[in-house]
């Protein structure tokens, strides 16, 4: 869903001259050289730099000494000091001149003339937004703003109230906040649990021709849809979860009109006129069926492994990454978004091969025995750095300075194999539930009964 006519409202409470001048930075603010220029070129009317900042019950230039000599008046200048808003819009739906109206308007609507605000439009992102700055304290009474649950969904029906009288886009179904590490993820395509989702329910689509042959796809992937055209939103959860997920907040391609109209798409590009989406149809099966490949060879030379370097492998194989003929796909979403971290993975591998890591205590024993090593490196080293200093020699100095490097070498070596090993023994308990959850998945996606039996991989 893209991200139009957001708001949101926080407390601020270390520094209210800090977040007006964060608000009104006029490198935020004033129109950048280059959109300066261009305008000049068009019209020498119009040169002068426009600062889109606005004090409503208060002046702009001076807003943060009225703001605090409204809360010394009233002993009110601890505790939330201010409240920090914003109002994102649709990137190039809006200008800064409608943009900074649409802020003013909202924050007398919101505040009235009973608090101090500051409203600013910045411009330096490519999506115009507004800041708006409020004084916690009641200019007239002293009582301070109850900046509760209530408050905010007032602040966001009025913003969406104003958009809509300007013909601007509003949110239907508002998600909640992505955390920056997913949202930077989804943005560079990173199996994620959402893009997992949108790839799933592509490939269903690609290889369905009704809503029941949709389904069945989607399980055969590891995924349970509830498809009912009773329901007002459809939903989407791996097997291995009790939470589902609504399809309309993986984006407008997958609400339920979407999702029906291309399958419909895909179903008549093989000739096939009539489309009821929730009844089988007499089709040829061949066209959608994908093509299997068979392995033929034997596994009976393979050598025999055991502890962490084959959990490790099994883990590979089951993420479809070992061997390299293996060209199956894990059916767990907890699976799939492990792919994330494989690189972290490798190196773990390595190292429990490398090391002859056999169990987690034997991984423990590395790490104490590694910072033994550590410690006895960096003694000597300060030792080398002792003689350097007394040494006048020019021969014995490049002696000196080569043991020093290899101790650095070495000590930097030394630190990265135990930073290893201790993702090891975090990674371990996740590794073992990834592991469960995708053989629980396989043998749901092929009726079997759960396996209830631990693997063991120590001997």
């Amino acid at each position: 869903m893209t991200a139009v006519a957001t708001t949101k409202i926080w407390a601020v409470k270390d520094n209210l001259e800090r977040t007006v001048n964060y608000a009104a930075n006029p490198e935020k603010t004033v129109d950048s050289d280059l959109k300066k220029a261009l305008r000049y070129a068009g019209d020498e009317a119009k040169t002068e730099s426009r600062c889109y900042v606005t004090g409503v019950n208060c002046n702009a230039e001076t807003a943060f000494e009225e703001m605090n000599a409204v809360q010394e008046r009233f002993g009110k200048t601890g505790g939330n000091v201010a409240y920090h808003a914003y109002q994102s819009f649709k990137t190039g739906e809006i200008t800064p001149e409608l943009c900074h109206e649409i802020g003013v308007e909202l924050a007398k609507k919101m505040w009235g003339n009973e608090y101090q605000v500051l409203v600013a439009t910045h411009l330096n992102t490519g999506t115009l937004h507004n800041h708006f700055v409020v004084c916690s304290t009641n200019m007239w009474t002293g009582k301070k703003f109850n900046c509760n649950e209530g408050a905010y969904w007032k602040f966001r029906a009025l913003s969406d109230k104003l958009c809509a009288e300007h013909n601007l886009t509003v949110i239907k179904n508002p998600s909640g906040k992505t955390p920056r590490s997913i949202y930077f993820a989804e943005k560079n395509g990173e199996p994620t649990t959402f893009n997992l989702m949108r790839k799933a329910i592509d490939f269903g689509i690609e290889r369905s021709y009704s809503i029941s042959s949709f389904d069945r796809v989607m399980k055969n992937q590891g995924f349970i849809v509830n498809t009912n055209p009773r329901r007002r939103y459809w939903t989407i959860c791996s097997v291995n979860s009790n939470k589902s997920v609504r399809m309309y907040r993986l984006g407008d391609e997958y609400t339920n009109e979407a999702i029906l109209r291309r399958i419909k798409i895909h179903y008549q590009q093989y000739g096939y006129k009539h489309f009821d989406g929730y009844q089988y149809s007499r089709v040829r099966m061949r066209d959608f069926r994908p093509k299997k490949i068979r392995y033929r060879g034997s596994f009976k030379l393979l050598k025999c492994f055991s502890g962490l370097y084959a959990k490790y492998l099994h883990y590979m194989f089951l993420m479809g990454k070992l061997p390299r003929w293996n060209q199956r796909k894990p059916l767990s979403l907890e699976m799939r978004e492990a792919w994330r971290h494989l690189d972290r993975f490798s190196r773990q591998v390595t190292l429990v091969s490398n090391k002859k890591l056999q169990t987690i205590d034997d991984v423990k024993s590395f790490i104490a025995d590694t910072d033994k090593e550590i410690n006895e490196v960096i003694e000597l080293r300060e030792k080398v750095y002792n003689k350097l200093r007394r040494c006048d020699d020019d021969d014995r100095i490049k002696e000196l300075k080569k043991s020093r490097d290899d101790c650095t070498t070495l000590l930097r070596q030394l630190r990265r194999e135990k930073k290893i090993a201790l993702t090891i023994i975090e990674d371990e308990p996740k590794i073992n539930e990834n592991i469960s959850c995708e053989i629980q998945a396989q043998n749901l996606a092929r009726g079997r009964k759960p396996n209830t039996r631990k693997k063991v991989y120590e001997r």
